[in-house]
């Protein structure tokens, strides 16, 4: 075990030191604040603080963010780090104060602070550190605590650490279950009216063999996702749109069609099914409640994992209503614009409510990679995205971190639009994900 002294324990230190303790010896570290009891406990040692105990204890010293109460502007000033950079740079047996350094990234406490939004209402990756400091495509809490458990490790050779297990995680994302099928008699009305009036002949046409069941509907991918996942011996996660009003950004197929129940029953049953909050819902608890409600009644079970629609969440607003509403794990940390680590870390985590000021059971699990950020944001072509993913997935694996990845039904089937897409999925979960899970 590892005992760490401060002369402060504060909700902020223990939050940290529970995740890094976890990540690095299976378990909290034993924090003292009573010098006497710190040099008396057994195993290896930390000195968090400026006081100065034997030349045999490690010692870490500390800046100021984790006594702290408030939120402000902290110096962030960038130094290189081994093969990357860190910032709180201090003096002591490791060159910066990582707890607090690790605690502002995956905290996002830059997210509380002043900050401009983008086009759909959220914060901006622009505005964040890892993408104006460069490090946003690398999971860089994991790689400094690789560092620390080096340096650990020879100050003291007969410490034993954990070293946790890679583990890669696909999600899917069902906004729109069917581009054709199950629309109702007036969106499929006003879907033969659009294609008229634009002259989109094919799709026309396509549209009328689809509904003749004449022909897939081209969102329609799910046997084969299935047949992929028996394959890759894989157990996805599924994220249903359930909004009642399809409106905006709400295009789902109606709560109403038995075929839409069927398919989220089915999928339930066999995987982990989680509420992906409508546009709607975001800013309407009660809406989120009712959601939820219909997707349990569906499902046949509590539903405890969330991802919000277009990744729009508000700290810390969204996840105060999220656990309100009985959510354990939420998953919408990254961004909707860009591929990245947007907590720069690549293991799963409690969120820490900052202004709070306190720790709290939802499980923070982040992606680094969405199929419609390479498409829509990033102009990226089936193999640029695979070269793109290919380099996410070893970043993490070097780690022994947890890659997730986000993917949409709608982009993996027969739609023109994303024609290579699907072949780039397939040769990505047969090619790296089958092969280096059971090679």
């Amino acid at each position: 075990m590892i005992a760490v002294y401060s002369p402060a324990l504060t909700p902020r230190l223990r939050y940290i030191l529970e995740f890094i303790g976890n990540e690095l010896s299976g378990g909290p570290f034993r924090i003292f604040a009573s010098e006497d009891e710190f040099i008396a406990a057994e195993g290896f040692k930390i000195n968090y603080s400026h006081l100065q105990f034997s030349e045999s204890v490690f010692t870490i010293r500390p800046v100021n963010l984790l006594f702290e109460n408030d939120i402000k502007q902290q110096d962030l000033s960038m130094f290189d780090f081994e093969d990357t950079k860190a910032f709180f740079k201090t003096e002591g047996d490791f060159s910066f104060d990582i707890f607090a350094a690790s605690f502002y990234l995956i905290t996002r406490y830059e997210e509380y602070l002043p900050h401009s939004l983008d086009e759909y209402g959220r914060y901006s990756h622009q505005e964040s550190l890892a993408f104006r400091e460069g490090f946003l495509d690398k999971p860089l809490v994991n790689i400094w605590l690789q560092s620390f458990r080096k340096s650990i490790a020879e100050s003291d050779p007969s410490i034993h650490l954990k070293h946790q297990n890679f583990n890669c995680v696909i999600t899917y994302d069902i906004d729109i279950a069917w581009s054709y099928k199950h629309k109702g008699f007036v969106r499929t009305v006003s879907g033969f009216a659009k294609d008229l009036v634009k002259g989109q002949w094919k799709a026309l046409d396509d549209r009328w063999l689809v509904l003749r069941g004449q022909k897939q509907d081209p969102y329609d991918c799910f046997e084969w996702l299935d047949a992929l996942h028996l394959y890759c011996r894989l157990k996805p996660h599924y994220f249903f749109l359930v909004a009642k009003k399809q409106i905006g950004y709400d295009k789902n197929i109606s709560t109403d069609v038995k075929q839409f129940r069927e398919l989220v029953e089915y999928y339930a049953g066999r995987y982990e099914a989680g509420i992906h909050p409508s546009w709607q819902s975001g800013d309407n608890n009660k809406l989120l409640k009712e959601e939820l409600e219909w997707l349990e009644v569906i499902a046949d079970k509590p539903v405890q994992s969330s991802r919000q629609h277009y990744i729009r969440f508000k700290t810390p607003d969204t996840f105060r209503n999220l656990i309100e509403r009985g959510i354990v794990n939420e998953y919408s940390m990254g961004y909707g614009t860009i591929n990245g680590f947007r907590a720069s870390v690549c293991s799963s985590y409690k969120w820490f409510d900052i202004l709070k000021n306190e720790a709290t059971e939802l499980h923070m699990h982040p992606y680094c990679f969405m199929d419609a950020n390479s498409f829509f944001e990033q102009h990226q072509t089936p193999g640029q995205t695979y070269q793109e993913l290919l380099g996410y997935y070893e970043r993490v694996k070097k780690v022994n971190g947890t890659m997730i990845s986000i993917w949409h039904n709608h982009m993996l089937g027969t739609d023109p639009k994303f024609a290579g897409w699907p072949q780039m999925f397939e040769l990505f979960m047969r090619e790296t994900v089958y092969w280096d899970a059971y090679s």
